[in-house]
């Protein structure tokens, strides 16, 4: 195995655990050499319900990246998300230091600090403060200030909070299931880091991310993070809608949505008929495929309405040129791109993980957004070794004296 950088995601979700492990290059490219996917146990709506039942779940995940990398796996940078997460724009202001009114990186530190100091609830917690423009001396729009001359230093900065005790549930089921957290991140912010370009980003895009429990909205206008939201709602409320219309239960609900689903039930045939087992008959009734489509329209649009409300309420007066990213699992629903074009006007594209490689078969689609992208926000924010090689009983892999030596060691190898 490479001696280079390794990097652990682990996004926590409403329906699945996914936990990745990626190999950094010499040349800085990613390559995923190690995936492992347990269905999610004790958590509602992005939140931990059940402790135990969550940590089981972490730790299947996390045995299964281990089995398949040969990595021994001790932290993690791991997704969060929610309904507890809120988020608003901070402004801070400092006088650049006198001696040579040239911007320090003390200054910039200090005029974010300045930011941060806003009035928070007791059971909030500051999850990210994010630098969205710099101005110095009334010049605006500026990304990097440091060398600038000048004398102030002002900040905006995007400040992402969540519920103090979601946050604390979610660290102490990964710390149980064996795992150090390393940082945590917003969802919707580590799937644009995958399924975003810069360009996008600046022009002005929202990215939409739509789990099973909650619908994550992200919005970058010039280059910079500018608003993100938590939508209640998610593919699991899709099934639920069927499992209840239809009288069904929930698993098979969720079969009929995968294999005959769709956002708009004016594309199925009217006399268009599927078998599907109920409650009222286990051998299997004969139900209108377009009745179907047409319960899941009508969540779809709700979801749809949510995210075009999120977008009016952050702010941004303008239109977006670059539209919508839809990501994530419940994305890939039939004709959710076309009912989301209609309803929002706008570009509508469906977003695929990029910018990796190695097993890139496995978590190539919507639904391991967040996974890959929680391994690039490391390579980009990170230099540190989040995993050690387990040692080979026929002596394969780098030795273990080698590491002991790097800077950022902060790993045991397991036993053999």
């Amino acid at each position: 195995m490479p001696s280079g950088r390794v990097i652990v995601g682990l996004d926590v979700g409403t329906t699945k655990i996914c936990a990745l492990i990626g190999e950094v290059d010499e040349d800085n490219r990613l390559s995923v050499v190690g995936t492992g996917v347990a269905p999610a146990l004790g958590l509602r709506k992005g939140v931990v319900v059940d402790i135990d039942e969550a940590a089981s779940s972490i730790r299947t995940a996390i045995d299964k990246t281990e089995r398949v990398s040969g990595y021994k796996i001790a932290a993690a940078i791991v997704g969060i998300a929610g309904g507890h997460i809120t988020s608003n724009n901070s402004h801070g202001a400092v006088a650049i230091s006198p001696q040579l009114h040239e911007v320090s990186q003390a200054d910039i530190d200090r005029a974010i600090e300045a930011a941060r100091a806003v009035a928070l609830p007791h059971n909030r917690e500051v999850l990210h403060v994010i630098p969205r423009e710099y101005i110095v001396d009334g010049e605006d729009g500026i990304k990097d200030p440091l060398g600038m001359s000048g004398y102030r230093l002002e900040v905006v900065t995007h400040i992402v909070t969540g519920a103090m005790a979601s946050i604390h549930n979610l660290e102490k089921c990964v710390q149980r299931a064996g795992v150090e957290i390393e940082d945590m991140v917003l969802e919707p912010m580590a799937s644009s880091e995958a399924v975003l370009s810069a360009a996008e980003r600046d022009l002005g895009v929202a990215i939409v991310d739509i789990g099973g429990g909650t619908t994550d909205v992200a919005i970058y206008v010039n280059g910079s993070i500018y608003h993100t939201g938590v939508i209640p709602l998610g593919g699991n409320h899709l099934t639920n809608d069927i499992a209840i219309g239809l009288r069904a239960a929930f698993p098979i609900a969720e079969e009929m949505k995968l294999a005959y689903g769709s956002a708009l039930a004016s594309k199925i045939k009217e006399d268009e008929m599927v078998q599907m087992v109920t409650f009222e008959n286990a051998a299997g009734d004969k139900v209108a495929r377009r009745f179907l489509c047409e319960i899941l329209e009508s969540r779809a649009r709700e979801i749809i309405s949510l995210v075009a409300e999120e977008i009016k309420k952050s702010g941004y007066p303008g239109v977006l040129p670059a539209g919508v990213v839809l990501t994530g699992g419940s994305s890939l629903l039939a004709d959710l791109g076309e009912l989301a074009r209609n309803m929002l006007q706008m570009p509508v594209r469906l977003g695929h993980p990029e910018h990796i490689h190695g097993l890139t078969d496995e978590i190539s689609g919507p639904a391991y957004a967040t996974s890959v992208g929680l391994l690039l926000w490391g390579l980009k924010n990170y230099d540190m070794v989040h995993a050690e090689p387990r040692r080979m009983p026929n002596g394969r892999g780098p030795g273990v004296l080698s590491r002991l030596f790097s800077l950022f060691r902060v790993f045991l190898p397991s036993s053999q």
